[in-house]
C-alpha cells in the first residue's frame, strides 16, 4: 500500500471518528449560556437525551474558572447517591432531580468568582463519557457618578469633570456629550471580586466663558436598560470684572434721577461693593444703595470721578467713570419709527390712488372709443329672400336711423324709419288668415270687391281713404304696438 494511500485512509478514519464524537456529544443537552447577579440564585440544566441501548453509570459537573482548570462540584450515582466535594460550593449547591437522565443543579448565594464554565459529564457504556458546557456569567449592575469639578481660569489645561462606574461586570462604557473644546481618558481597574470600576476624565483650558456650560456624561452598561446620562454645568472660578452703567450724557443742572449702576461678572459672587470719588469722599448729594449710586440732585460738586471696586473671594477690580455736568438738559430726540412709518404710509396712499387714477383714464379711453357695451337696441333684422320684399324695396332711398342720447339710466331708447315697409300677403296665400293686422286683400280698385262667400252678404263699395287721414293714422300708433308699414297698392 503506498504511502498516499494511507494518509487518505487516516484522514477518512479522523473524520469518522471527529463526526461520531459529534452525534454522541449531542446527546448531552445543557443551556450555552446563563447570567446571574451577586446573592443570586441560578439553575444549571443537564439531560442526557435517546440513550437506547447505553448504559448511563455516573454524571460529574465539573466547574472551569480558567481554562484546564476543572473542579469537581457535585457527583451522582445511581447506587451511592450524591456527593459535593467541592468545599466552596459547600452548601449552595445540589441536585434538582436525582436521576441519571436529568442530573440539573441548583447553585444558590452566588459570588461573582463563580463565573465561568459549568461542565455536565456522563460516563457511559460502552461509549465512554460524554459532556456538555454551560457558561455562567456573572452580572453586576454599577454604582454611577459623576461630578463637575470647580476650577480657576488660567491657561493650563485641568480636569473640569469626572464620571464613574463603579463594580460593574461586565466592564461599563462611558461617553461625554458637549460643545466645550476638550478631551477625555478613560481607565479600568479590576476589583477583588471580579467587577471591573471604570473612570473617565475631561480635561480642558479653563476661561471665564465657558463657566456654567453644559455637558453631559453617558454610561453603558449590560445589566441597564439604557444609558444612564448624568447632566453637569461646568464651575470655572475667577475674579471680578466690572463696568459701569447708566449714564445718558443728560446730567443738567437740578436734575432729581441720576443714577450709576456698578456690574460685576464674577465667581464666586462678589462678597463687597464699593463707591468713592477719586477726589476723596463722595459729594453730599450723592447716596449709595448696593450697587447703585444714586444722585439726589445734580450740581458742580458731582461733576468728578466716580471709583466702583467689587471683591470676591479670588481678587477685586475697580472701575472709574467721570461725569460731566451741563447747564441745560438737551432736547428730547423724537424716535424715527413713527416717522418712517408716516412716509411709508402716505407713499402707499399716494400708489394706490394713482392707481385708481390709472383705471378710470383707461376705462374712459375705451368708452370714448368705441370698446364699451352699446348704448341703444338695435334694429330687428330684416326679412329677405320673398317676393314681397323684392317688390316693396325701395330703389333710391336708404333707411336712416336717428339715435337720441339719453338724460338718464332709466330712459328708453327708440328709432323710427324715414321709409315704408311695405308687406304684402303675395307669400301668405291660403296659408291661413290675413296678415297686415286683418287688412282686406288688396285688389286692383277696377271693380266692386268680392262678395262675402261665407254669409252670402255684399261688402259696401269701397272708397279710398284720404292720403291724410292715413299718414295720420300711422303716427298715432307707437312702435311698440305694431311694426307694420302703410299698405301700398300693386
Amino acid at each position: 500500500m503506498s504511502d498516499f494511500t494511507m494518509i487518505n485512509c487516516c484522514l477518512i478514519l479522523g473524520a469518522c471518528l471527529l463526526s461520531s464524537q459529534a452525534v454522541w456529544s449531542q446527546r448531552v443537552r445543557v443551556e450555552y449560556e446563563v447570567t446571574s447577579n451577586p446573592n443570586g440564585s441560578v439553575n444549571l440544566r443537564c439531560e442526557f437525551t435517546d440513550s437506547g441501548s447505553t448504559k448511563l453509570t455516573q454524571v460529574s459537573w465539573m466547574f472551569e474558572r480558567v481554562e484546564g482548570d476543572r473542579h469537581n462540584i457535585a457527583v451522582y450515582h445511581p447506587t451511592y447517591g450524591a456527593s459535593f466535594p467541592n468545599k466552596d460550593f459547600e452548601g449552595r449547591v445540589r441536585f434538582t432531580h436525582s436521576t441519571l437522565e436529568n442530573p440539573s443543579i441548583r447553585i444558590d448565594k452566588l459570588r461573582m468568582a463563580d463565573a465561568g464554565r459549568y461542565i455536565c459529564e456522563y460516563a457511559t457504556y460502552p461509549s465512554g463519557n460524554e459532556q456538555g458546557t454551560t457558561t455562567l456569567i456573572m452580572l453586576a449592575k454599577p454604582q454611577n457618578s459623576a461630578t463637575a469639578i470647580p476650577v480657576q481660569a488660567g491657561s493650563s489645561e485641568v480636569v473640569v469633570a469626572r464620571c464613574e462606574a463603579a463594580q460593574g461586570k461586565p466592564e461599563a462604557t462611558i461617553s461625554w456629550i458637549t460643545a466645550i473644546a476638550g478631551r477625555y481618558n478613560h481607565t479600568s481597574v479590576p476589583e477583588i471580586d471580579g467587577t471591573v470600576t471604570v473612570k473617565s476624565e475631561y480635561r480642558m483650558i479653563p476661561t471665564p466663558a465657558e463657566n456654567g456650560k453644559d455637558i453631559t456624561c453617558m454610561v453603558n452598561q449590560r445589566t441597564q436598560n439604557e444609558p444612564k446620562p448624568f447632566h453637569l454645568k461646568l464651575v470655572v472660578e475667577y475674579p471680578p470684572t466690572v463696568t459701569i452703567e447708566g449714564y445718558d450724557n443728560n446730567w443738567y443742572m437740578g436734575r432729581t434721577d441720576a443714577v450709576l449702576i456698578c456690574e460685576a461678572d464674577a465667581n464666586p459672587e462678589p462678597t463687597s461693593v464699593t463707591w468713592t470719588a477719586a477726589s476723596g469722599q463722595l459729594p453730599p448729594s450723592v447716596w449709595v444703595e448696593h450697587n447703585r449710586l444714586l444722585v439726589r440732585k445734580v450740581d458742580e460738586t458731582v461733576n468728578t470721578t466716580f471709583v466702583c471696586e467689587v471683591k470676591n473671594s479670588l481678587g477685586s477690580a475697580k472701575k472709574e467713570f467721570s461725569a460731566t455736568v451741563i447747564d441745560q438738559p438737551l432736547p428730547k430726540v423724537t424716535s424715527a419709527g413713527p416717522v418712517i412709518g408716516g412716509i411709508i404710509a402716505a407713499i402707499m396712499i399716494l400708489c394706490l390712488i394713482g392707481a385708481g387714477v390709472a383705471m378710470y383714464h383707461k376705462r374712459r379711453q375705451r368708452t370714448e372709443n368705441g370698446e364699451g357695451p352699446p348704448k341703444h337696441k338695435p334694429p330687428p333684422p330684416m326679412k329677405s329672400g320673398s317676393s314681397t320684399e323684392m317688390l316693396n324695396k325701395p330703389q333710391d332711398k336708404a333707411t336712416t336711423i336717428t339715435e337720441t342720447q339719453p338724460l338718464s339710466n332709466t330712459e328708453t331708447y327708440y328709432y323710427e324709419t324715414n321709409s315704408a315697409e311695405p308687406v304684402t300677403d303675395l307669400d301668405d296665400d291660403n296659408m291661413g288668415p290675413p296678415v297686415n293686422g286683418g287688412t282686406p286683400n288688396v285688389w286692383d280698385g277696377s271693380g266692386h270687391p268680392p262678395d262675402n262667400e261665407s254669409t252670402n252678404e255684399t261688402l259696401p263699395p269701397y272708397e279710398p281713404a284720404d292720403q291724410n287721414d292715413i299718414e295720420a293714422s300711422h303716427a298715432s300708433i307707437a312702435r311698440e304696438e305694431s311694426f307694420m308699414s302703410q299698405p301700398m297698392l300693386v
